[in-house]
């Protein structure tokens, strides 16, 4: 299957539409491991463990392991969720934006060391920054489009005053998603859970392209609003899918040992309060 299908599989499998971001803070671990970057990958598998069977996919912040040197955890972390959660398909969330043989580095890293089966990227440089990306088959590729900080607005919200209709630059991002730039079907688009009025925008002009949208939790988006925003699932499931990610509030829901019991209970009423909202009479 390519990422889309797996995402659809994942969503029927699960009855979900929540994807579990995996960003591992040591400063916030268990109390036994609290401060230990050793522990990250120890961490961050007990909360696949406990949630591989509520999730529609898991997203990996790559800075997270990176700045500890967890490289390497992160590679054995990757190969844990294909064992233990086939099913789930895996984000990289890198927000990569470079050009020629940078980015082709960059979509190596992405698809042949770490295995993902999508990543995150930003499109501000223009296709050509992309197209390696679309090189790999079945590949997902999510682009930054309308995202969840507030500072976004500085570029994000900006008229494009030379083309026809004077579209905002997020809407130029979706609409171009949606169009040339999808040559192969495996674009998606990010946008944040803080502005459901602008998922349902992102949502006309990209009806089909699965949407990754964080800030639900601990950024304090409004699930039930994200998922009547965006959610457009048909009896097939062919078309309007979102992915609803929550981080810390899964993450850190106890700083015990029980912390994955707790990560996965608050999996579980997430899961549950985005799936209750999707609208009536669809799916």
């Amino acid at each position: 299957m390519n990422f889309v299908e797996m995402l659809h599989a994942a969503e029927r499998r699960h009855q979900s539409l929540l994807c579990v971001g995996l960003d591992p803070d040591p400063a916030r671990f268990p109390h036994a491991w609290r401060g230990d970057p050793a522990r990250i990958y120890d961490f961050c598998a007990a909360i696949v463990d406990a949630t591989a069977d509520l999730a529609l996919a898991f997203k990996t912040q790559i800075a997270y392991f990176a700045a500890h040197r967890a490289e390497d955890q992160l590679e054995h972390l990757l190969a844990h969720i294909r064992v233990a959660a086939p099913h789930v398909p895996i984000i990289l969330d890198a927000k990569r934006g470079d050009i020629g043989s940078t980015a082709e580095q960059y979509a190596r890293e992405a698809f042949e060391r770490y295995g993902a089966d999508a990543v995150t990227l930003s499109p501000f440089m223009g296709f050509d920054s992309i197209q390696p990306y679309l090189h790999y088959p079945g590949k997902g590729v999510f682009l930054l489009c309308r995202t969840s900080n507030p500072g976004g607005d500085e570029l994000q919200n900006q008229r494009l005053a030379d083309l026809p209709g004077k579209p905002l630059l997020y809407e130029h991002i979706a609409s171009l998603a949606q169009g040339p730039w999808n040559l192969s079907g495996q674009l998606g688009l990010v946008v944040g859970a803080t502005y459901p009025q602008e998922i349902e925008r992102v949502r006309a002009l990209a009806p089909t392209l699965p949407l990754l949208i964080p800030g639900v939790g601990a950024q304090g988006g409004d699930a039930a609003a994200t998922v009547r925003a965006g959610w457009r699932g048909d009896a097939s499931r062919s078309q309007g899918l979102i992915a609803v990610n929550s981080s810390r509030a899964i993450l850190y829901a106890s700083a015990d040992d029980d912390f994955a019991v707790a990560a996965r209970r608050e999996a579980e009423r997430t899961r549950a309060l985005l799936h209750a909202a999707r609208p009536l009479g669809l799916g």
